[in-house]
């Protein structure tokens, strides 16, 4: 992943994608360190957030990829749903993953 994959970056998230034709579905992984987050509440907090959106979107993707977000920046523990979903499909779109609705 980390030497085939696409990255883009935004203020406080990284997405990484790459295609995988050996699988059916779509899978994605969020990284969240406790460099950025010290509390396990506040990580799961923000991991659950992004997984609702990715499982949300995964009908709408071009195709069959590995993503792996990276979450940089704790004030994404302070933004809201709807913020958090504005940066996911911008970074989805400039991935290619997905085309912009």
């Amino acid at each position: 992943m980390y030497k085939n994959g696409r990255a883009i970056h935004s203020h406080s998230l990284t997405i990484k994608t790459a295609a995988n034709s050996h699988r059916k579905q779509s899978r994605a992984a969020v990284i969240i360190s406790k460099k950025i987050l010290k509390s396990a509440v506040r990580r799961n907090h923000i991991r659950r957030q992004i997984y609702e959106y990715i499982q949300a979107q995964l009908p709408s993707l071009n195709g069959v990829y590995d993503i792996v977000i990276i979450v940089s920046s704790a004030e994404l523990f302070s933004a809201s749903h709807d913020d958090i979903s504005k940066q996911m499909a911008q970074l989805f779109t400039q991935s290619g993953i997905q085309k912009a609705s």
